[in-house]
This record gives C-alpha cells, sequence and structure tokens, in this order.
C-alpha cells in the first residue's frame, strides 16, 4: 500500500487508461483527486464512482483542457500528477480543434497548474508510441525503436496523422515548459493499449479489435504495437514512485501485422466470423521492434498479447460491444 496518506491527480480520469489507473491508485492506498469534464454525467463517473475506496479515497472535480487555471483547485495539495487527458480518435473533420489544441493546450494548461502547486513533486505524462514512431526512418523487422526516436511534425501534418501530430507537439511542449520551469516531469509512451474496459463507452483501441470481431469483410493492411492497459497504468504509478525514473518510457509488448492478429483471435475464439482476407494484395506492412529495456527498470514485465486480446474480447462481450 505504497500510497497511503499520498493525495494525487489524474486528469480526464473516465478515459480507458486513466479509469484502470484510478483503480490501481485507490488499491494501492492514494488519495485520488480526478478531473472530469461533468462529474455529474453518470455515464462517464458511475464506474469510477463504483470501484474499491471510491467512496473514502476518490474526489471528482470538474475541469476543462482548453480553460486556463481550470486545474488550480484540482491540483493544489497533491503530491503527484498524472495528466492522461488527450482526446483519441481517428475520424476527424477539424483537427486543430478536435485534437491538437486540446492535446497542446491541455497539456500546457495542466503544467501551469502544476507549476502553482509547490505539493507537487513529480508530473507523469501520458503521452504515446504515435509521439515516437512517426518519422522518415525506415521501420522494418531488425529495426528496434527506442526512447531517442521523435515523430516528426512535419510528416505528420503532410500524411494527415492528426492524433500523431496531436501527441508530439503535446509531449514537445511538455519537455520544454518543464526545463523552463524546472519541473520534474516523466512521460509514458504507450502503443495501442487494450484490456479491461472499465467505462461503459468503446474506447478508439478496443474498437480496432471490435470490428475485426463485428462481421468485417476485410482486416486492414498495418501492422500496430499493442500492450496491456494493466502495465500502462502500473507503469504510470512506477515512474512517480521510482525516484530515478526520468525521461519517456516506451510500452509495446509485441508489434504484429493484423493477419497476425486475426490467427491469435481464431485460435481464442474459432466460432467467431472473423474477416478472411487482407483490404488489398500488396505485400504485408512490415512489422519492427521497440526496446523493453528502458521500461524494465520501472518493472514492469508485459502481460503477452495473447491474454491482452483475451481480456479485452471478454470485457467487450460483457459490455455487449461484440456478440459471440
Amino acid at each position: 500500500m505504497s500510497g497511503v496518506g499520498k493525495t494525487v491527480c489524474v486528469t480526464g480520469a473516465s478515459g480507458f487508461v486513466a479509469s484502470n489507473l484510478v483503480k490501481l491508485l485507490l488499491q494501492q492506498g492514494y488519495s485520488v483527486k480526478a478531473s472530469v469534464r461533468s462529474p455529474n454525467n453518470l455515464t462517464k463517473t458511475e464506474h469510477l464512482l463504483k470501484l474499491d475506496g471510491a467512496k473514502e479515497r476518490l474526489h471528482l472535480f470538474k475541469a476543462d483542457l482548453l480553460e486556463n487555471g481550470s486545474f488550480d483547485a484540482v491540483i493544489d495539495g497533491c503530491d503527484g500528477v498524472f495528466h492522461t487527458a488527450s482526446p483519441f480518435f481517428n475520424t476527424v473533420t477539424d483537427p486543430q480543434k478536435e485534437l491538437i489544441e486540446p492535446a497542446l493546450k491541455g497539456t500546457l494548461n495542466v503544467l501551469d497548474s502544476c507549476s502553482k502547486a509547490s505539493s507537487v513533486k513529480r508530473v507523469v505524462v501520458t503521452s504515446s508510441l504515435a509521439a515516437v514512431v512517426y518519422n522518415a526512418r525506415p521501420k522494418t523487422p531488425e529495426v528496434v525503436v527506442d526512447e531517442t526516436w521523435f515523430s516528426d511534425p512535419q510528416l505528420c501534418k503532410e500524411m494527415k496523422w492528426w492524433y500523431a501530430l496531436s501527441k508530439t507537439l503535446a509531449e514537445d511542449a511538455a519537455w520544454k515548459f518543464a526545463e523552463e520551469k524546472g519541473m520534474d516531469i516523466v512521460t509514458i509512451n504507450p502503443a495501442m493499449v487494450i484490456g479491461p474496459l472499465l467505462q461503459s463507452t468503446l474506447n478508439t483501441s478496443a474498437e480496432e479489435i471490435a470490428q475485426l470481431l463485428n462481421g468485417s469483410e476485410t482486416y486492414p493492411n498495418s501492422s500496430l504495437a499493442w500492450v496491456n492497459v494493466k502495465d500502462v497504468a502500473n507503469a504510470h504509478i512506477q515512474a512517480f514512485e521510482i525516484p530515478s525514473a526520468s525521461g519517456r518510457y516506451c510500452m509495446v509488448e509485441s508489434v504484429v501485422h493484423n493477419s497476425e492478429l486475426i490467427e491469435i483471435l481464431r485460435r481464442l475464439y474459432p466460432a467467431s466470423q472473423l474477416p478472411q482476407k487482407c483490404a488489398d494484395n500488396k505485400p504485408h506492412a512490415p512489422t519492427f521492434q521497440v526496446s523493453n529495456e528502458k521500461v524494465k527498470s520501472l518493472g514492469i514485465d508485459y502481460i503477452t498479447l495473447e491474454q491482452s486480446i483475451k481480456e479485452t474480447v471478454e470485457s467487450l462481450k460483457e459490455k455487449n460491444f461484440v456478440k459471440l
């Protein structure tokens, strides 16, 4: 119970990663001040209020990423802050307004509130592997990506990779702000995060799995990196608790082509109606490797992709997002 007597803030607490983080923090004895956009919207908050320890040690606050000073009251008096709030979806009409501003402005607003609170010892920022891998460097099976890689904002703009751009700009701004203010920050850069859903809505990464099980005729010719949400939540807490933790931590259990993902699903759920063919006839998009050397220093021993997929599908079934 390492968190007894400590108070931390989690921003965007109703989100997929944040909900699992709040659950783990409460289990470890922390008091949690959680920011959400609408504390009274039970669709967004009921799953948090039901967590073990929530009645005694979870406090919900209203805060808006785009409003300067909105986080001052939430963060005041906290020992640490976990900034997870940042929109993640693939279909956008106005990328600047829907993704870039909330990620970039939101991060700076949260860090600004942290800089005013003398109680805050460290800030853990949820970044993404999307802020690491989107550059012109080749990504083939023998290539090992690590924390020294950065996505190229110009390339992201040209390719219209708006989510990657939002996370790249936000993380870059966070490091500059921290250096300027002498703040202690650490970033966690997870891949596609899957595992048990606590919230009642379908999040983007779990939706990738749901679509394959819900009658999709083809699977995309792409390779994606995956990691379990419980490992990601644990890494956030370790990054806060371990004094020597610093810099960025890439989090990837494995990188697989969608054809391999289909094979795992077929093995686990032989009766499911899975797509038989790839969306195009081009050669399969290559996979690459991501170093796990640094994340090992946080004591993370990854849950396997197969186990993560099983947990995701069971959760999707339970919440009626897939019918099997």
